[in-house]
């Protein structure tokens, strides 16, 4: 299928190999990878199958052992530390398994935090937060702090946050893998409706395959090589 869609992440025979007391670790073994905007990917794979290390390099939370990690055409490793954490907060909001949410702050200042550093002025911090919280249906709950809220509530405040300073991008690290079914399908729900609605772009890292209804891309992960792209996964696995 050709691809009318800009190309905003791209991995060209990218290795990561950890090295250490014992042999070499190859967590990612020559990957090819282009990420479209729009897209909705899902990147499957059991524990061990690379996908965290994958993530990290989409990410732009590490750097490729060999090949070439692209953003917008642009080579990572041409680009400064203090470079690549200005792009990260601009294009690319996380959402963590475990949340990762300040504990001391309330839902509107853990939304907020990421807008504090890229410097935008507190009314319009407080103003999107209230937005944002809004979006995720959390508009009753955020003066609470996290240990006031369930997980669900949690995960979407960690939504709300990630979309702070109007990423392109959503990267969610197993968003489901701390919540019941029944919270995990409203999760799902919410990134869905990110992406129809608002046009995000959305990659997400799980083991789960039950999550593969929600993506039009699924990446199967084995052994830090991509099995599979936009096929079912391979009977036996």
């Amino acid at each position: 299928m050709k691809h009318q869609k800009k190309v905003i992440i791209e991995l060209k025979n990218v290795w990561k190999i950890y090295t250490g007391e014992g042999a070499p670790l190859n967590a990612l073994r020559g990957i090819d990878l282009n990420v479209y905007e729009d897209d909705f990917v899902i990147i499957l794979g059991k524990s061990g199958s690379g996908k965290s290390t994958l993530m990290n390099m989409i990410g732009l939370l590490d750097t490729p052992t060999k090949g070439k990690l692209l953003l917008d055409g642009e080579d990572i490793q041409t680009l400064s530390e203090s470079t690549l954490a200005q792009i990260r907060g601009n294009k690319i909001g996380f959402i963590f398994q475990q949340f990762n949410l300040m504990p001391v702050l309330t839902a509107i200042e853990n939304v907020s935090l990421p807008m504090l550093f890229q410097d935008i002025p507190s009314d319009t911090r407080l103003k999107r937060a209230k937005e944002l919280l809004k979006l995720v249906g959390l508009q009753e709950r955020m003066n609470h702090k996290p240990t006031e809220l369930s997980g669900g509530e949690q995960q979407r405040v960690a939504i709300a946050r990630a979309l702070a300073n109007n990423t392109e991008i959503i990267l969610a690290d197993e968003p489901t893998g701390n919540l019941d079914s029944n919270t995990g399908k409203q999760i799902m729900d919410l990134l869905s409706n990110l992406h129809e609605k608002e046009k995000k772009t959305i990659i997400l890292v799980t083991h789960d395959i039950n999550l593969i209804k929600y993506a039009h891309r699924t990446i199967y992960l084995k052994d830090g090589v991509i099995l599979s792209d936009n096929h079912r996964i391979p009977k036996g696995e």
